[in-house]
């Protein structure tokens, strides 16, 4: 079965075409065929397109919008020219998987697409108004140019942690704003976290509820999330995708009062605050220079800049102190996992994170950890550390067309 996996910004769209099917998932044989990214959807667009060890394909051209580019790149794919084994046309497309980050309470698993589902990811705008629109608009581009016949299924960022208790998942505030407005911790990198759990528990030939760890999912976005009996417990995004870790340019957890505080001092609105919360604080409100680890390691390891190391020190020390509230009310964790675009090539950040953590039972092996960077899954921990520290790059595109394969053919999801 060749599956179509769709991201869709709001001028972007990212894909993969995965080939997998039952036999393949119980195997962990299945193949990335080719994949993409069209960027400024709506203007002069850059296309970037792969067929991995074969060919590679770079341009700029016009694109009015979502389903233009989804046409663009099946023109692509099948161009004689482009030659990927067993996708030659459109027909060779057996169902599309798309990423959908908000699902609030409706949706605890992946599903298929349907008129009532989606009229309920249009119900969750509310709660994801610059993410859901988007989705929205890959699949009815996806419609547009396929058909009503082909099966598109919806994968779900906050599913994954549908399994927190009302303890993780509650505020302290008025139970009510719960009860008429949905006013709660959902938890995003759903997809993420689900793929480090399975990887890890391959790794260690051990039982879904065998795994016990901390995903550290650390990236321009990030989150940590505690996982036990291989469900997710807790995790530190909450309502929105602004609370927990600090990050790239999101200040992560803050006293609310500030909020109020900022927009008297600043004659500004609440959504101007919140512009600044999500937009311009985070590593590039600290430095004063890039949202972006690998140049602020720069700034520091050449320059010396005070501000640079600062965000750095204030990045990975949220992301200690998440570490440690989590082995608490987790009673304990086998494995701490790091992921994403900080989490796989930052040594530094860390050997930072893990410091003084000895105590848990964290030893961080430092030779281990300077060499695994770029990509490279493997152990980071010394051998007689009582927890294992393990750098698992991610894969949330193989987590959608699994999905897509197991609701297709009624398989159950796990």
């Amino acid at each position: 079965m060749n599956i179509l996996v769709i991201n869709t910004g709001s001028s972007s769209l990212k894909f993969q075409i995965i080939k997998t099917d039952l036999e393949m998932i119980e195997q962990g044989t299945d193949k990335m065929l080719c994949k993409g990214l069209v960027e400024r959807i709506g203007s002069q667009a850059l296309v970037s397109f792969e067929v991995p060890g074969k060919l590679q394909y770079k341009t700029a051209t016009p694109i009015r919008d979502h389903k233009e580019a989804l046409s663009f790149v099946l023109n692509w794919m099948s161009d004689p020219k482009t030659k990927i084994p067993g996708l030659t046309a459109i027909e060779d497309i057996h169902a599309i998987g798309h990423r959908v980050v908000h699902g609030g309470e409706d949706f605890t698993a992946s599903v298929r697409i349907d008129e009532a589902v989606i009229k309920s990811i249009e119900d969750n705008i509310d709660l994801a108004p610059l993410h859901n629109p988007p989705n929205l608009k890959g699949i009815y581009a996806a419609r547009e140019v396929f058909g009503s016949q082909i099966p598109q299924i919806a994968v779900f960022d906050t599913s994954f942690h549908s399994t927190m208790p009302e303890v993780s998942y509650l505020y302290g505030i008025p139970y009510q704003f719960y009860r008429r407005y949905k006013i709660r911790k959902y938890g995003f990198h759903g997809t993420s976290h689900r793929y480090i759990s399975y990887r890890y528990r391959i790794l260690n030939s051990l039982p879904r509820e065998k795994v016990n760890i901390i995903s550290l999912h650390l990236g321009n976005g990030a989150s940590a999330c505690a996982i036990k009996g291989g469900k997710s417990f807790d995790t530190s995004m909450g309502f929105t995708p602004l609370e927990g870790l600090m990050m790239g340019t999101r200040s992560g957890d803050i006293d609310p009062s500030i909020i109020e505080y900022i927009s008297h001092k600043e004659s500004a609105t609440i959504d101007e605050v919140m512009t600044i919360l999500n937009k311009r604080s985070g590593l590039l409100g600290i430095s004063g220079l890039t949202h972006d680890m690998r140049d602020l390691e720069v700034e520091w390891r050449e320059f010396k800049d005070r501000r640079a190391k600062l965000a750095i020190d204030m990045f990975a020390h949220k992301v200690k102190k998440y570490l440690g509230s989590y082995f608490v009310t987790m009673g304990g964790a086998d494995a701490i996992c790091f992921t994403a675009g900080i989490g796989e090539n930052s040594a530094l950040v860390r050997k930072i994170a893990c410091e003084g953590l000895e105590f848990l039972g964290i030893e961080l092996d430092e030779q281990a950890n300077e060499e695994t960077v770029g990509g490279k899954e493997g152990l980071i921990s010394k051998p007689d550390s009582r927890v294992k520290i393990y750098v698992i790059p991610t894969n949330e595109e193989l987590i959608l067309a699994r999905d897509t394969c197991r609701v297709v053919l009624n398989a159950p999801i796990n």
